[in-house]
């Protein structure tokens, strides 16, 4: 973890003539960007597995009804279309997954009271008035200054800028048709799927409160990354 510590310190060093003593802040910013482009080769696959995936469906509705008797014998049809069109069910799950390292990294990193033996640095860094190493629980209480105070008044910037992006996938999901099958019919089940799907990304104002800061950070800015390649991939 010490040559994760001097990495992000490299990359606040570096930006220090330009973000000053939100330096670190950036860094994790930038961090968060170099991961989201080396994962990005990945996101492309998985849209493309999407797109196949979709287009799917209704060799596997036909599969539904032909097997609806026999769901060992539809299971196992079903795995062979998707093997014999090269499609993986997976595909989609692995850039989530790809970064999950590098964001518990971040957690673990600014959760740590010191590194390798030494008081932890990175901890006396701020995103404005409020410490990277701090959640939105300290800001509400003790010298946080409560809700409206200079550190409270960060997160709700930060809070504004997760529910902007949350409303924007919330409007996407919704606007995309769910797949079709024959004669109009749905694929079953989906539609309680599709439901729930929307709202998902509300659910990151939830991790944004409850992890240190600068996991915030990452969060914020993977999910912003996120929402302009979903727009742009799946286009």
């Amino acid at each position: 973890m010490s040559v994760f510590a001097g990495l992000v310190e490299h990359l606040a060093d570096l930006l220090q003539p330009l973000f000053g003593a939100a330096a670190a802040a950036a860094a994790i910013v930038l961090f968060t960007a170099l991961v989201r482009l080396l994962v990005h080769p990945l996101s492309r696959a998985a849209a493309r597995g999407q797109k196949a995936r979709t287009a799917l469906q209704p060799r596997i509705a036909e599969l539904r009804r032909k097997h609806a008797r026999n769901p060992e014998k539809l299971q196992r049809a079903v795995l062979d279309l998707h093997a014999e069109e090269k499609v993986s069910p997976l595909s989609g799950l692995l850039p989530s997954l790809c970064q999950l390292p590098a964001f518990f990294l971040l957690y673990h990193l600014f959760s740590s009271s010191s590194i390798g033996g030494e008081a932890n640095g990175l901890l006396g860094h701020q995103l404005f008035a409020a410490p990277l190493g701090d959640r939105w629980t300290d800001a509400l209480t003790g010298s946080g200054g409560g809700v409206f105070g200079a550190a409270g008044l960060v997160y709700l910037g930060l809070f504004a800028v997760v529910a902007t992006v949350a409303s924007f996938n919330f409007v996407r999901a919704r606007r995309r048709p769910l797949p079709q099958v024959a004669a109009g019919e749905q694929v079953p089940g989906l539609g309680a799927v599709a439901k729930a799907v929307p709202f998902l990304s509300f659910f990151t104002l939830v991790t944004v409160a409850v992890v240190p800061l600068a996991a915030a950070l990452y969060v914020i800015t993977s999910s912003t990354w996120s929402a302009v390649e979903r727009a742009v991939l799946y286009s």
